[in-house]
């Protein structure tokens, strides 16, 4: 079955018929876990077709419906792959006659509503009872729609080839509050009814399927600048409020590298544990784990790396996952830039060389000669959940970080960037086209960039082909401790000032560096670790995972038990996966890893469910039965 020439991952054809609008309309039914719904797409039709092709994944199609007549519309669902199928409409016939005159515009427009349901295996929804939220009183829903899962949510062109403008009407039990990537306009009664109310929203701006976004809950929220509140279950909305007071001075140091904010608010929401990612980036309202509430401050540099993505990801857009470095590497390297303006230029650099171990730690566990390790992977016949890792990223970051050197430094690369995002705003792009654009704006420097291996960078796997010269400064202390640690000689002696001025970032780069050494430490050793330098009762999550991973890596069996807690009482894929597969890897304690998976894997999401499984084999031991 033919898939979209522009996305490996998509059915959908907007070469041939292109949705510019959705509006919604959600019911939402806590009793049965689903939305009972309708979406009710614009679309222009722009080439030869008498179809609309839509992607879906176990949506039951109701109806479909010309809305210019109400007259119904022939459909057919086709089973694809793993990942979702196709739906087929067909469009309605247009006709002139002697009383009415049609412009060609209008003869190629249509309004198509679809009346469906989700199921209750829904990929992008997450349904808690009350009893697993911090409240204890009301459920809890929320949606994660990237990669490709919005077609689990709503019938879609689940493409981000594609960006349009979307409405809704969500209905939801009065008591709860409902919050979307858009603007909430009013909250309404529905009609006589007390129990339920009715909360309007608009999105004027055009963004892909992947950041539509939808959370219902027991939600309220706190100001804490000119465009931000932050949302949370009142249990936590304080210590909320203070871990990230900073976001609207991040907001004004992004938009002096970046150009101006366009999305109105920037609000945060802070979802229950089970949330796969450190945060997501939806316009308007970001959602973000839990993980981050160090009670310090220390982690709030995800929600820069949100803050970077309202221009890079939301305004101007990869075509698909293949080109995923577009999204990412963009949005560290502008993240950084931020951290850097507000905190120095060594800070910036310091994260480089963190993200740096962490893009080293990834390739060693996929291995240096993974495709998907390359910039640029292909992803036909891959679900991009599969491919999902810290590649884009870092690998990302390293490459635009280079090009910056090369070019002339900040002073060079820095307006680029910002013709750059205003060039593509609103638009999607692949990465031959961006590397045209670097070429027309660097015209006078065209011999240097003919001296990038642009092919080593983009399609060979492992490590970049070029490092960075960064500045090491902040980490030859971190270095040199842990040198001593694993030299361990007669005469180290160890103690609590080792670590007494050192920031969060510090301590955790020291760790990730032990974990990356090719000796490990032994039990002995790491007893007077914790004894010196407490990591093993930090509040950082974080440092907690790189302590246990590195408790693992010693062999300690006592913190088995620990590191799986930590790995089940939340559900970041960045904490669970590496900790799952570690304790996996240590033969002895594999069944255990096992165990404690098949018993927490139902209160897991899906993406988190399905990678975990994978790393313990599961899914192969499943095929051979």
């Amino acid at each position: 079955m033919a898939l979209s020439p522009t996305d490996p991952n998509s059915f959908s054809r907007p070469d041939l018929c292109i949705v510019r609008h959705t509006h919604l309309d959600i019911n939402v039914n806590f009793q049965r876990q689903i939305l009972e719904a309708s979406a009710t797409l614009e679309i222009e039709k722009i080439g030869e077709t008498e179809f609309l092709i839509l992607d879906v994944r176990g949506l039951v199609i109701l109806s479909v419906v010309d809305v210019s007549n109400d007259s119904r519309l022939d459909y057919c669902v086709e089973k694809g792959v793993d990942y979702g199928s196709r739906l087929s409409i067909k469009l309605p016939e247009k006709s002139t006659d002697s009383n009415q005159e049609l412009t060609r515009r209008t003869l190629f427009l249509y309004k198509i509503k679809i009346q469906y349901r989700t199921s209750q295996d829904s990929t992008a929804l997450q349904w808690m009872s009350p009893e697993q939220t911090a409240g204890g009183k009301h459920p809890y829903l929320f949606s994660q729609c990237q990669a490709i899962h919005a077609r689990s949510m709503l019938p879609c062109q689940d493409t981000p080839y594609v960006k349009s403008t979307y409405s809704a009407e969500v209905r939801a039990p009065a008591e709860l509050n409902v919050l979307m990537s858009a603007i909430k306009e009013d909250i309404l009664p529905l009609h006589d009814e007390q129990s339920t109310k009715v909360h309007v929203f608009n999105q004027p701006l055009p963004v892909p399927s992947y950041l539509i976004a939808l959370a219902v809950g027991a939600l309220v929220s706190k100001k804490i600048g000119p465009r931000t509140k932050v949302w949370t279950e009142q249990e936590l909305v304080d210590k909320a409020a203070y871990e990230f007071e900073e976001t609207e001075k991040m907001l004004q140091t992004a938009e002096e590298i970046c150009g101006k904010y366009v999305w109105g608010i920037y609000d945060l929401l802070i979802l229950p544990p089970s949330f796969p990612y450190g945060g997501m980036e939806n316009p308007c309202l970001t959602f973000v784990t839990p993980c981050l509430l160090a009670g310090d401050r220390s982690l709030a540099n995800v929600v820069a790396h949100e803050i970077a993505h309202s221009w890079t990801g939301n305004l101007v857009t990869n075509e698909n996952f293949e080109h995923f470095w577009l999204n990412e590497g963009f949005t560290v390297f502008l993240e950084r830039k931020i951290i850097g303006r507000m905190y120095g230029e060594k800070v910036r650099h310091f994260a480089a060389l963190m993200g740096l171990q962490q893009l080293k730690d990834e390739i060693l566990t996929m291995g240096e000669s993974n495709p998907l390790t390359n910039l640029i992977p292909s992803l036909v016949g891959i679900d991009p959940d599969d491919a999902f890792s810290s590649i884009p990223y870092e690998k990302g970051h390293t490459f635009l970080f280079y090009l910056e050197e090369l070019l002339g430094g900040p002073e060079e690369f820095e307006p680029f960037l910002k013709k750059y995002i205003e060039k593509y705003r609103y638009k999607s792009l692949n990465t031959n086209t961006w590397k045209e654009f670097l070429y027309k704006y660097f015209s006078s420097k065209t011999e240097i960039l003919d001296k990038v291996n642009w092919d080593a960078w983009f399609n060979k796997p492992g490590t970049p082909p070029v490092i960075p010269n960064y500045d090491t400064t902040l980490a030859n202390e971190y270095r040199a401790l842990a040198d001593k640690w694993i030299a361990n000689n007669a005469d180290s002696i160890f103690n609590h000032d080792d670590i007494k001025d050192w920031t969060s970032n510090l301590k955790e780069a020291f760790l990730s560096e032990l974990v990356l050494s090719n000796k490990s430490l032994t039990i002995d050793q790491m007893k007077l670790m914790d004894e010196l330098y407490g990591f093993g009762s930090t509040q950082n999550s974080e440092i907690r995972f790189n302590w246990l991973r590195l408790c693992l890596k010693s062999k300690w069996e006592e913190k088995v038990d620990e590191t799986l807690e930590f790995a089940t009482s939340q559900g970041r894929l960045k904490f669970v996966r590496p900790l799952f597969r570690d304790v996996y890897a240590w033969e002895e304690m594999r069944q255990r890893a096992i165990d404690v998976f098949m018993a927490n894997k139902d209160k897991m999401m899906f993406v988190t469910r399905e990678m975990v499984a994978k790393d313990l084999h599961l899914s192969e031991e499943k095929e051979k039965l």
